[in-house]
C-alpha cells in the first residue's frame, strides 16, 4: 500500500473538499484526514465512504463516523497548558490579570477542545480570560492578535496551535517586555527557539508521528476487511520547555524534571512476564527523564500474599509513591488503603484494585477482547466453521484486565452459533495452561482464547504439540515466544497492548501527584493492536 500526500496549501474548506473528491476520483481505498472542521467535508467524507472508501481521522475529526480516530485528548492537554502558565505566573507572585488567546477558529474541534481546557484551569483563579481572537492558523495574523492583547496590560497568552503560538512568541519578544507569559501548542523549530530565547515559557507537543503511523496501520487493517470499532485513541502530548539552553520534553503536565528525586515502588504481578518487564523499562526510561528513582519489586509469581507483602514493604521503606498492577480488585486493598493513610501515592498500570487512586493506565480490555473474538469468528469463517466450541484459558476469576478481556470475547461470539465452554485458569502459568488447552483440543474445539501471555503461550504450544489443523488460536500480550508461535502458523494472532507506556505513565502520574497536582482519579486507555503473522 501507498500513501500519497495530497493536503491543500493552506486551511481552505473548498481545497480539503476538493483533495477528498481527487482521491476517490483517483481510486483510494483508505482516506486519513485532519478534518478542518467537525461539518464542512462531511457530505464529500459521506459520498467517499458511499465509493467503498475507508475513513480514518488524525488530530480532528468530522461529524461523519469513521473506522478509527488517532488524535490528542486536546481538552486535557489545553488544561495542562493552562496549568502551566498558572504555575509560571504564581510563581511570579502574579494572583491576577488578563489572559489572552489566540484560536484558529471556531469550527476546528482540536483547538476549540484545547481552548476550553485551558480555560477551564483558570475557573476561581482570580485572571480574567478575554474574548478569544481567531487567527486562521496563520503566524503573522496571530502575532497582530497578540501584540493588541500586549497593548492591553496581559500576563499571559495562550495560542490553541502552530501559527497561534508562533505569533504570540514573536509578538513578546518584539514588545520587549518582560513577564508576559506564552504558552501554546505544537513543536517547530520556530516555536522551540522562542521557548530557548525565553519569550515562550512551554509548549504542549503532540506525536503527528504517531498519528501518522496509527492511521496508516487502521487504514491498512479497514482495508483488508478489519472492524475497528470507530474507536478513539489518545496519541498523547508533551510539555517541551526550555533546560539547559535547549527545549526539551517533559512528562504531560509535569515540569522537565522533579522538584526532588522522588522514590517510587513498581509492583506488578509478577516480575517475569515479558509484558511486566517492558513495562518495567518504560517507567525505568520516564524515571531516568524526570530524576526520579523507580523499583521494581514485583513477586516472582502471581500471589495476593507476596503482593501485598511488596505493598508494605514499600510503606515500610518509605517510597512516596507506588504504581501497582493488582492480582485483583479485592485482595490488595487493605494493603492499598493503609499505604495511603501513611501519605503514599497511589496509581495504577493494566489492572487496578478497588481502592480510589491518582490515575489509571490501562487497556480498555473489554473492547480489545471483544477484537479478539471478531477476529477468531473471521478465522473460522474464512475456513469454513459456522459452529463447534471454543476454550477460554484465563487467569483467574479475580483479575479484573483478563476478565474484561473474557467479557469482550464472549460478547463477539454472541448469536453466532458456536458454544464457549467453561473458562479454565491457570494463573498466568504457560505450563498450567497448556496443560488446560491439551484437554480443550481432546474435546475437539474449533478455537482457543488465552486472556494473558502465559495463557497465550500455553494455547498455542498445546496447538504445536497436538499436530491437529484447523484449531484457531487467539490470546493476548507480545512475547517472543507468542510471535514465535503466531509465525510458525499454531497462533492466529494476539492483542498486543504498551506495557511500556503504562510504564512510563505511571511515573509521570506519580510525579505530578507528588508535585501537588490532582489528577482526578482519570483512567487513561493506553491502547491495542493485533499482531498477526
Amino acid at each position: 500500500m501507498t500513501v500519497q500526500f495530497m493536503a491543500p496549501n493552506t486551511k481552505d474548506d473548498a481545497q480539503q473538499i476538493e483533495c477528498v473528491n481527487n482521491a476517490v476520483s483517483a481510486g483510494a481505498k483508505a482516506i486519513i484526514v485532519a478534518a478542518n472542521g467537525p461539518d464542512a467535508i462531511s457530505s464529500a467524507l459521506k459520498e467517499a465512504q458511499s465509493s467503498g472508501v475507508k475513513i480514518v481521522y488524525v488530530d480532528s475529526p468530522a461529524n461523519v463516523d469513521a473506522e478509527a480516530t488517532f488524535s490528542t485528548d486536546n481538552k486535557a492537554a489545553g488544561k495542562t497548558a493552562g496549568e502551566e502558565m498558572l504555575k509560571a505566573l504564581s510563581a511570579a507572585g502574579v494572583t491576577s490579570g488578563s489572559i489572552g488567546v489566540i484560536n484558529v477558529n471556531a469550527a476546528t474541534d482540536s483547538c476549540v477542545m484545547r481552548e476550553e481546557g485551558f480555560r477551564s484551569a483558570f475557573e476561581g483563579k482570580g485572571f480574567t480570560l478575554l474574548e478569544t481572537q481567531y487567527g486562521e492558523g496563520d503566524a503573522a495574523k496571530s502575532q497582530s492578535i497578540a501584540e493588541n492583547y500586549i497593548t492591553q496590560g496581559v500576563v499571559g497568552i495562550f495560542g490553541c496551535n502552530e501559527g497561534s503560538t508562533t505569533g504570540a512568541g514573536n509578538a513578546i519578544k518584539a514588545s520587549g517586555k518582560d513577564g508576559i507569559i506564552g504558552v501554546g501548542f505544537d513543536k517547530s523549530d520556530a516555536i522551540l527557539g522562542l521557548i530557548d530565547d525565553g519569550y515562550l515559557l512551554c509548549t504542549m507537543a503532540q506525536n503527528p508521528d504517531v498519528m501518522g503511523y496509527e492511521g496508516v496501520k487502521a487504514a491498512v487493517a479497514a482495508v483488508g476487511g478489519e472492524s475497528l470499532g470507530g474507536k478513539v485513541t489518545d496519541t498523547g502530548v508533551s510539555v517541551l520547555t526550555a533546560q539547559g539552553g535547549t527545549a526539551s520534553a517533559a512528562s504531560e503536565g509535569s515540569t522537565a524534571k522533579a522538584s526532588k528525586e522522588y522514590r517510587i515502588a513498581l509492583i506488578t504481578m509478577d516480575s517475569i512476564d515479558q509484558h511486566w518487564v517492558t513495562l518495567n523499562e518504560g517507567a525505568q526510561k520516564e524515571a531516568e527523564t524526570l530524576g526520579v528513582s523507580v523499583t521494581f519489586m514485583s513477586p516472582n509469581t502471581k500471589d495476593d500474599a507476596q503482593q501485598i507483602e511488596c505493598v508494605n514493604n514499600a510503606v515500610a521503606g518509605g517510597y512516596e509513591a507506588i504504581i501497582v498492577a493488582a492480582n485483583g480488585p479485592d485482595a490488595i486493598s487493605s494493603a492499598l488503603k493503609e499505604a495511603q493513610s501513611s501519605g503514599v501515592k497511589i496509581v495504577y498500570v493494566d489492572s487496578p484494585a478497588n481502592v480510589d487512586a491518582e490515575a489509571t493506565f490501562s487497556t480498555d480490555n473489554k473492547a480489545a477482547g471483544k477484537t479478539a473474538g471478531e477476529e477468531m469468528l473471521k478465522a473460522l469463517e474464512a475456513a469454513g466453521v459456522t459452529s463447534g466450541s471454543i476454550g477460554i484459558i484465563n487467569v483467574n476469576a479475580a483479575t479484573d484486565s483478563c476478565v474484561m478481556r473474557e467479557e469482550g470475547l464472549r460478547s463477539a461470539f454472541e448469536g453466532k452459533g458456536f458454544t464457549l465452554l467453561e473458562t479454565q485458569y491457570g494463573e498466568g502459568d504457560a505450563a498450567k495452561s497448556q496443560s488446560i488447552a491439551e484437554n480443550y483440543i481432546t474435546q475437539g474445539v474449533a478455537g482457543i482464547f488465552g486472556c494473558n501471555e502465559g495463557s497465550t503461550t500455553g494455547a498455542g504450544n498445546a496447538i504445536k504439540a497436538s499436530g491437529k489443523d484447523g484449531i484457531i488460536g487467539v490470546g493476548f500480550d507480545k512475547s517472543d515466544a507468542n510471535l514465535g508461535l503466531i509465525d510458525d502458523g499454531y497462533l492466529l494472532c494476539t492483542m498486543a497492548q504498551n506495557p511500556d507506556v503504562m510504564g512510563a505513565k505511571g511515573v509521570e502520574a506519580c510525579v505530578k501527584a507528588l508535585e501537588g497536582d490532582s489528577l482526578g482519579g482519570a483512567v487513561s486507555d493506553t491502547g491495542v493492536s493485533v499482531l498477526k503473522k
